[in-house]
């Protein structure tokens, strides 16, 4: 079951004090971002936030579960944690500071433009053996055909 538009904006309405902070959807579901790190999903109508000790001590009892099947565990937000605006800022905050910075995307190599070939020196052109001539039939196995008779 796909996300429904009208979650993902009130979770967002309620992180509007977090800097950077923006959702992106992947299919049918959606990924939460702050300052260019991914530090949640939206899945089924359920917010999971990527694990970091400081969101487990933050956070104190922790229910995980998995956004989609054969996701790492992440830590499972109740909707009614959502409506705390300041707790769940604080969160993700939280987060976002733990995890890494994403590793830079290699930029795609522009092709250069390509450079004229030196011409190729010509071939000396093959010569062609002369066609073999057939040797005309012997005169011995003329001879020694057979005569037919007449009738």
């Amino acid at each position: 079951m796909a996300t429904r538009q009208d979650i993902v904006d009130f979770i967002l309405e309620q992180l509007s004090e977090v800097r950077d902070v923006s959702a992106r959807k992947m299919f049918g579901e959606y990924a939460i971002y702050s300052t260019g790190k991914v530090v949640a999903l939206v899945c089924d109508d359920q917010l999971f936030v990527k694990p970091t000790d400081a969101g487990r001590t933050f956070i104190g009892t922790v229910t995980e579960g998995e956004p989609y099947p054969g996701a790492k565990p992440c830590l499972l937000i109740a909707g009614d944690r959502w409506e705390d605006s300041d707790w769940l800022s604080e969160l993700i905050r939280l987060t976002a500071k733990a995890l890494p910075t994403p590793k830079p995307k290699p930029a795609k190599a522009k092709a250069a433009p390509k450079a004229k070939a030196a011409p190729k020196a010509k071939a000396a052109p093959k010569v062609k053996a002369a066609p073999k001539v057939k040797a005309a039939p012997k005169a011995k196995a003329a001879a020694k055909a057979k005569p037919r008779r007449k009738r």
